[in-house]
């Protein structure tokens, strides 16, 4: 059973439409990037599929079903909007909205000091809320989030506000998310944090569909024509490289439409180069989300 699936939704508001025509799913124990510009749908389309606004055409199945208030205790939402009691402590915030998700007091009271203690929170416990940073603030909602074991997370900008080391205790967390099999959508706008994580993408521009599909495969589908060599000595001429283009530690060979790049490292080779360092260029996703909303916008 797939975790979501969305199916030809379309959204509105008075003139403009957020969200036109869009369907994609996302299984269980997979990482799923939903990317895009600013103003692209991509919250529109995460309170879609939270039930908090309808859809004007299309269909939401979360979970296998449609969304029930008893059903969405088994998901956790992060908005990018953040919600927490300045006046109540950390532990008093968690269990609180934790009871509200259906959680015993007794029971989100062990699981908010496991928690805590696996961030490094737990003596922060009793600290009031306006009295953390930003960060630590960002780290209790995050636990907010998944007290209550939901099977679906869906994380809006998660990463804001926090410095490297809490970004990279996010990071095991949700990965530890999906080794528990639970389905995780990330909407975020580090396309290297996308790159490290995500299994699969979605890149909405427009309220529209414009990149779909594992994210090897979209980033060979992009790939350029041309391959990265690190080498020993001067290249000289090569038979099928049409430009030389010198990068930060490495030369770039732009080849002809007609030699692979097999052929080239044999004639490196044939010539005696000693080469240190040869694969075929793969863009960043970073470049290809340029290249796609630039192309979108013209």
């Amino acid at each position: 059973m797939l975790a979501v699936e969305v199916s030809h939704v379309v959204k509105s508001y008075a003139d403009k439409v957020a969200v036109s025509d869009l369907s994609f799913s996302v299984a269980r124990g997979e990482i799923f990037g939903l990317i895009g510009p600013n103003g692209a749908g991509k919250t529109t389309t995460i309170r879609m599929m939270m039930d908090i606004i309808k859809p004007d055409k299309g269909e939401v199945t979360i979970l296998g079903e449609k969304l029930t208030e008893a059903s969405k205790n088994k998901l956790g939402y992060l908005p990018e909007e953040r919600g927490l009691y300045n006046n109540l402590t950390v532990m008093d915030s968690i269990v609180y909205l934790a009871s509200v998700k259906g959680m015993d007091r007794y029971a989100a009271e062990a699981k908010a000091s496991e928690l805590l203690d696996q961030v490094g929170m737990l003596p922060h416990k009793g600290k009031k809320i306006e009295e953390l940073s930003r960060g630590m603030g960002q780290i209790v909602q995050f636990i907010v989030t998944i007290i209550h074991d939901p099977e679906l997370v869906m994380l809006d900008e998660p990463f804001s506000g926090l410095d490297p080391v809490n970004t990279e205790l996010l990071k095991r967390m949700f990965l530890d998310l999906k080794n528990q099999g639970k389905a995780v959508i990330l909407s975020i706008h580090q396309m290297n944090q996308v790159e490290e994580l995500c299994d699969r993408i979605l890149m909405i521009d427009n309220g529209r569909s414009v990149l779909h599909g594992n994210l090897a495969e979209v980033k060979s589908r992009y790939r350029s024509n041309s391959v990265i060599v690190d080498t020993e000595g001067d290249l000289g001429e090569i038979p099928g490289v049409s430009e030389k283009r010198t990068r930060k530690g490495y030369l770039e060979l732009i080849l002809d439409g007609n030699t692979t790049p097999k052929q080239v490292l044999e004639r490196l080779v044939s010539a005696g180069v000693v080469v240190n360092r040869f694969e075929v260029a793969t863009p960043s996703l970073n470049e290809i989300f340029l290249k796609v909303a630039g192309k979108n916008h013209e």
